[in-house]
């Protein structure tokens, strides 16, 4: 088989994902008290991102959480972080500095909008002080629309947390399979992303040269065709 062959299987899988239960969801809709699985691996799509070798949108993101071994992060846990805050003083912001998808939404945003001058502080260090809070708010802001309107699906995985989990070897080899790192503008992407991709201005070079916002794995060359069994199967746990 060839990698559209695996691509074309992964997105079918995804769609008997949305079948089962019963359609995306969007961040800017979602809370706690929602069904969730204590842990699971998530695929974010992106309004105007369509796939241009099958039908629907394409994955830009694939995540997951607690791999590290005792980690007690639950899946909702790293969803809300990238979903940003509703309530207080950051009301409708959020804080990237504990989300890496955050912070490359942030970088893209500033960076397209020609504001980085005006952010120096984005991305910089693990915390920050309120003045710098309330500074970056405005942006936190613009990252959560951008964030809040992206469907997505979850699944549930639910082994121990560490390194060697399912759901970083169903991350790591969705985010390979997916990947088009020095591939964009050649014949050999698949589902490359729009001109008008957000991405493309990303301070990340491994976001803009895979099309996804992943920098961890996209430029591993070889998947394990397997891992496409080992989803459909979870999959069809539902």
């Amino acid at each position: 088989m060839q990698r559209i062959d695996y691509i074309n299987h992964f997105y079918e899988i995804l769609r008997d994902l949305e079948d089962r239960l019963g359609g995306c969801r969007k961040l800017s809709e979602c809370h706690g008290n929602m069904n969730w699985p204590k842990r699971g691996v998530y695929f974010f799509f992106e309004p105007g991102e369509k796939r241009s070798s099958g039908p629907g949108l394409r994955v830009v993101r694939v995540g997951t959480h607690a791999i590290k071994r005792g980690s007690r992060t639950t899946l909702w846990d790293r969803l809300r972080t990238h979903r940003g805050t509703l309530k207080g003083r950051y009301a409708g912001g959020g804080n990237h500095r504990s989300s890496i998808f955050r912070l490359h939404v942030g970088t893209a945003i500033l960076r397209k909008l020609g504001l980085e001058d005006q952010y120096p502080t984005w991305g910089k260090g693990s915390s920050a002080k309120r003045k710098i809070r309330d500074l970056e708010h405005p942006i936190e802001k613009r990252v959560s629309q951008h964030i809040g309107a992206m469907p997505f699906l979850w699944l549930e995985v639910d082994d121990p947390p560490g390194p060697q989990s399912e759901r970083a070897y169903i991350e790591r080899n969705s985010i390979i399979l997916l990947s088009n790192y020095n591939k964009l503008g050649t014949t050999s992407a698949i589902d490359p992303p729009s001109k008008n991709w957000l991405g493309h201005f990303c301070r990340k070079e491994e976001v803009r040269k895979s099309g996804l916002w992943n920098v961890n794995h996209v430029a591993e060359k070889r998947f394990e065709p397997e891992f496409l069994d080992e989803l459909e199967k979870k999959v069809r746990r539902i």
